[in-house]
């Protein structure tokens, strides 16, 4: 009897394993549990900026098969908040971006901003303080504002980050979130804000002025948006920090920052959770990634080589995209940040493009398995 005992032990013990591998999905990594998270806890955002342009396009979404309205297909896997950029007067400005300029005027964002609270939504609005892209390596002045100096610049500043708000708050449209400035690395509105020889003076003057404006509307708005300022790249965040706070810039709410792994030298998830943990500890201040993208293919749609590099055990793949932001959003959480923003997560271009390839819709406007990583069950931990 004791010899069929065990060997009957024996049996069960195969028998559930063979039952437990059987159980395991084909695509380990893929969430099997969800959540779905108020955006003032951990904002879950989408950069939705390109929608109108792709609206022109004709370009169909579609999840599980089923077409579907973009700002819905984000409300519906765990986004919260929508992030739109504004630029002073696009049509001012022409470029190699052709008609990506048409899609970024006021009366443009506020249909968008009209359509994200219709979804039940946050918005995070972004002020470029340009008529076109403001980054790393271009800040470039509002051709309005030409020639201005500083005195006059902080005055426009206040002025048009005043009117945009009075504009939005009669049309019941005031955003949860507002950026004074995008990547602002090394100043603004360059060259009266630039940051030359770590000269942060300047540049602190007109971010001050565009929080006074902001603080200013608060006062008597019933909607009081949190103040973000942006620098793009981590390395760097440190050093940008320190400078406009010790210029004397102090009433803000929230660390804006860019990540983007192919330009970072800061990947490890360790030292990531490490610095996020560290900026909200000296400053007192939320801590967001409100930019990143990742790739999940190694070509775009017009079949080119994606030039960039994968990060260690995150190959551009579907499984790969969506792990590497599952796992990114959970160091942004161990280290107390309260966010994370995916840009351009919409845009779709046939003649390609290496966008094209880290959007979270496939070249055919599928979603991808990378945007559920917006309704993962991540593990809080009590302060």
């Amino acid at each position: 009897m004791k010899s069929i005992s065990i060997l009957l032990s024996v049996f069960w013990m195969i028998f559930n394993a063979g039952c437990n591998k059987k159980m395991v999905p084909v695509t380990s990594s893929i969430a099997d549990t969800t959540a779905v998270y108020h955006w003032a806890k951990f904002n879950m955002g989408a950069d939705l900026s390109y929608v109108l342009q792709m609206k022109s396009k004709e370009v169909i979404y579609k999840d599980s098969g089923k077409a579907i309205e973009a700002f819905d297909l984000f409300k519906n896997n765990g986004c919260n908040t929508v992030r739109l950029k504004l630029w002073h007067s696009p049509k001012a400005y022409s470029s190699k971006w052709g008609n990506d300029q048409d899609y970024n005027s006021l009366e443009q964002v506020a249909s968008l901003i009209q359509m994200a609270k219709s979804a039940g939504m946050a918005v995070n609005l972004n002020l470029h303080y340009s008529d076109t892209w403001a980054d790393p390596q271009k800040q470039i002045i509002p051709a309005a504002w030409a020639g201005l100096d500083l005195t006059t610049m902080k005055d426009s500043v206040y002025r048009y980050t005043l009117y945009v708000l009075n504009y939005l708050n009669s049309k019941d449209l005031v955003p949860e979130m507002i950026q004074v400035g995008n990547e602002t690395n090394t100043g603004m509105l360059w060259p009266v804000g630039k940051v030359d020889n770590n000269d942060f003076n300047a540049f602190a003057q007109l971010l001050n002025s565009g929080i006074k404006a902001v603080r200013d509307f608060s006062a008597s708005s019933v909607i009081k948006p949190k103040i973000i300022l942006h620098e793009a790249q981590l390395q760097t965040a440190s050093w940008w920090i320190a400078g406009i706070v010790n210029a004397g810039v102090t009433d803000f709410d929230i660390i804006g920052l860019s990540h983007y792994a192919d330009w970072s030298t800061i990947n490890n998830m360790t030292d990531i959770t490490a610095l996020i943990k560290k900026l909200k500890a000296t400053y007192n201040k939320e801590v967001m990634i409100v930019e990143v993208a990742y790739w999940w293919n190694t070509k775009d749609a017009a079949g080119n080589n994606i030039k960039q590099t994968p990060v260690a055990g995150y190959p551009f793949s579907n499984d790969g995209q969506y792990r590497y932001l599952k796992d990114l959003t959970q160091a942004i959480i161990d280290g107390g940040g309260t966010g994370i923003q995916y840009w351009a997560p919409d845009y779709m271009n046939s003649r390609g493009g290496e966008m094209t390839a880290r959007s979270l819709v496939d070249f055919s406007g599928n979603a991808l398995p990378g945007i559920w990583f917006m309704k993962y069950a991540y593990h809080f931990f009590k302060k």
